[in-house]
């Protein structure tokens, strides 16, 4: 099967579906879910993960001579920024709530950005444009990353529209900053 146009989709999908289950980009789709309408942000993730799954298969292993170390910085200072602005803003609880929430399509805008950024070098970008490199079927490569890509953003997006909802907006404001801290550090420290 694994010779085949369709084992080599599911191929991929199994492998880069594993990788993205407990990365940041999962994490950061979750987050902004929690405080923004699911449609958008799964639409933003799923372009920016679309794009980033691209360039991964069309750069093949050149992705992989970029230096790593230079891409966790920037990655770890954007989630660390990301982190300080979510503490020290005021949280959006009460009646008025939904009123300053982005629109739509600057939801998704955003979305894009924070993901965009979020996925270079990442571990699945990196773990794609190897398979691009070791197999010749680019297209069954991108199906299969994109495909996997998408179902863990769908997962997240659907548990952080969740908690939203269930949760207060300062507390998972407050969760949302550290979480963001955290990977921040670890991405400086080089840890992931």
């Amino acid at each position: 099967m694994r010779n085949t146009f369709l084992g080599l989709v599911l191929s991929v999908y199994g492998v880069v579906f594993v990788a993205e289950l407990p990365d940041k980009t999962a994490l950061a789709a979750l987050v902004l879910a929690s405080r923004n309408a699911p449609l958008p942000v799964f639409l933003g993730t799923a372009a920016a993960l679309t794009v980033q799954s691209a360039v991964a298969v069309a750069a093949g292993q050149l992705v992989s001579l970029l230096p790593p170390r230079v891409v966790h910085l920037v990655a770890g200072a954007v989630f660390l920024v990301s982190a300080i602005v979510m503490w020290l803003r005021k949280a959006e609880d009460g009646p008025d709530a939904a009123v300053e929430k982005p629109g739509f399509w600057r939801a998704a805008w955003l979305v894009f950005g924070v993901v965009f950024i979020a996925e270079w070098g990442d571990l699945t970008q990196v773990a794609t444009a190897a398979l691009a490199a070791r197999y010749a079927a680019p297209l069954a490569v991108f199906l299969g990353a994109t495909a996997a890509l998408w179902s863990v953003s769908a997962v997240a997006v659907f548990v952080g529209h969740r908690a939203g909802k269930l949760l207060s907006a300062s507390l998972m404001q407050r969760v949302a900053a550290v979480l963001f801290a955290l990977v921040g550090v670890a991405l400086l420290a080089g840890l992931i």
